[in-house]
C-alpha cells in the first residue's frame, strides 16, 4: 500500500518562513550574532502568528549572501523556541563532501526528537563552483552522488541493521541511531529549477522546493510535469511527499507603495548577487545536469528592474490586499506552500516583525 504524507487541510495553501541569513557590507563586529538573533526571534513570531514552516539553506563560502553554513546548528535552538511551525532544510547538500548521508540521517532523527516531530528533510547538491570547489566537489558526480544518497537516508530510518554497497557508499551493517520521531520517517524533500528535475522529482515521490524567481506564470508546465510523474510514483521513502513549495521575496506593509519602494531594492540585491554566484562557471566546462541553471541565470541578466518581479510575482510586495492577490495565483498555479523569503538584503529587522506580524493577521487567515 503506497502511503502518502497527509496533506493538512488539502484544500490551503501553506505558509513558509525561507532564510539564507544575509548580511550585506558593511560589516561591524558582532553582526552575525545579532543577525542570528534576529532571525530567531522572527522565526519565534512567525510561530505565534501562523506560519506553517521555517526553513533555511545550507551554504558556504558566500560571504553577504549567505551565512547560513550550519543549519542544523540553528534548527536545534529554533525547535525550543517554537511550539507547532515544521523546521526544514531547504536543502541538505548530499555530496558526501559537505555531508555523509549518515550524518545527515543522524542529525536530522535528532533534530526531530527534540521538536516533538517537526522536522522535514529537503536535499540537494549544489550549483556553486565557490562551494564546490571549496570543498573538492566534482561538479560530473554530484547528481550521481545525490541519487544514491537520497535513497540511503528514508532506509537508515526504517531498517536495522542498515547496510549500503554502492558506487560511492559501501556501509557494513550498522544500527543508525536514533531514529526519527515521526513514523515512518518524516517527510523528503528536494531543491528543484529545471523542468526535468520536477519530474524526477514526481516520479521518486519527493517533494518539491522550488528555487526559481520566475514567478508564477513560469510554473504551470512544471507543475504540471510534477502531477503526472506522480501518478506512477516509485518513492525512494516510505509514502509519497506530494507537495510543491515556492520561493517568493515577501515584504508586507500597511503602505502598499511604502512596501515597493523600500522592499524593490532589496529584493533586487538579492536578485544581483544571486547571479554574481554563477560567475565561476565562466571559462569552465558546464556538465549537461548545470547547464539548465547556468543558462538560465545568463539569460536573466537582462536589466530586470524591480517591476518585472513585482510583475511577475517574484516579488510579493505591498499591503496586505496586494499580497493576498498575489498569492491566490501561486495558489491558482498548483503551488501548495509558498516559501517567503523575509529576510533580503538591508532589510531591517524591525520592518521584517512588521511584515510577518502584517502577514499572520491579513494574508495567512485568508488561505485557511
Amino acid at each position: 500500500l503506497l502511503l502518502r504524507f497527509n496533506r493538512w487541510e488539502e484544500a490551503t495553501m501553506k505558509f513558509g518562513m525561507m532564510y539564507e541569513i544575509q548580511i550585506p557590507e558593511p560589516h561591524y563586529p558582532g553582526i552575525e550574532r545579532d543577525r542570528y538573533h534576529q532571525v530567531m526571534a522572527q522565526a519565534e513570531l512567525g510561530d505565534e502568528v501562523g506560519f506553517d514552516y521555517f526553513w533555511t539553506v545550507e551554504h558556504h563560502f558566500l560571504n553577504e549572501f549567505s551565512h547560513c553554513s550550519a543549519p542544523e546548528v540553528l534548527y536545534g535552538a529554533i525547535s525550543q523556541r517554537t511550539k507547532r511551525i515544521r523546521i526544514g532544510h531547504a536543502v541538505a547538500l548530499l555530496p558526501e563532501q559537505y555531508n555523509h548521508p549518515v550524518r545527515v540521517a543522524e542529525r536530522a532523527a535528532v533534530l526531530d526528537i527534540i521538536s516533538d516531530g517537526r522536522m522535514d528533510l529537503g536535499t540537494g547538491r549544489s550549483t556553486t563552483l565557490t562551494e564546490m570547489d571549496g570543498f573538492e566537489v566534482d561538479p560530473e558526480q554530484t547528481k550521481a552522488q545525490w541519487q544514491e544518497a537520497i535513497r540511503m537516508i528514508p532506509k537508515m530510518w526504517t531498517e536495522d541493521p542498515f547496510s549500503h554497497q554502492g558506487e560511492f557508499f559501501n556501509i557494513p551493517p550498522r544500527s543508525v541511531i536514533p531514529k526519527p520521531v515521526q513514523k515512518p520517517h518524516p517527510p523528503l524533500w528536494v531543491a528543484c529549477s529545471q523542468p526535468d528535475s520536477f519530474t524526477a522529482a514526481g516520479e521518486m515521490g519527493l517533494g518539491v522546493l522550488c528555487f526559481n524567481l520566475g514567478g508564477y506564470g513560469q510554473l504551470d508546465e512544471r507543475v504540471a510535469a510534477y502531477r503526472a510523474a506522480l501518478k506512477n510514483a516509485d518513492p525512494v521513502g516510505s509514502f509519497v511527499n506530494d507537495q510543491i513549495a515556492a520561493l517568493v521575496i515577501v515584504y508586507c506593509n500597511e503602505d502598499d507603495e511604502e512596501a515597493k519602494r523600500i522592499g524593490g531594492p532589496e529584493g533586487e540585491w538579492f536578485v544581483q548577487n544571486a547571479e554574481r554566484l554563477y560567475n565561476p562557471w565562466q571559462g569552465r566546462d558546464v556538465p549537461d545536469s548545470y547547464k539548465f541553471a547556468v543558462d538560465a541565470i545568463q539569460t536573466e541578466r537582462v536589466n530586470k528592474v524591480a517591476q518585472d518581479h513585482l510583475d511577475s510575482g517574484a516579488f510579493a510586495m505591498g499591503n496586505p490586499d496586494t499580497i493576498i492577490e498575489v498569492m491566490k495565483k501561486y495558489q491558482d498555479a498548483g503551488v501548495d506552500q509558498v516559501l517567503c523569503f523575509l529576510q533580503p538584503g538591508r532589510l531591517e529587522h524591525t520592518r521584517i516583525m512588521d511584515s510577518i506580524k502584517l502577514i499572520g493577521k491579513h494574508v495567512i487567515p485568508h488561505f485557511l
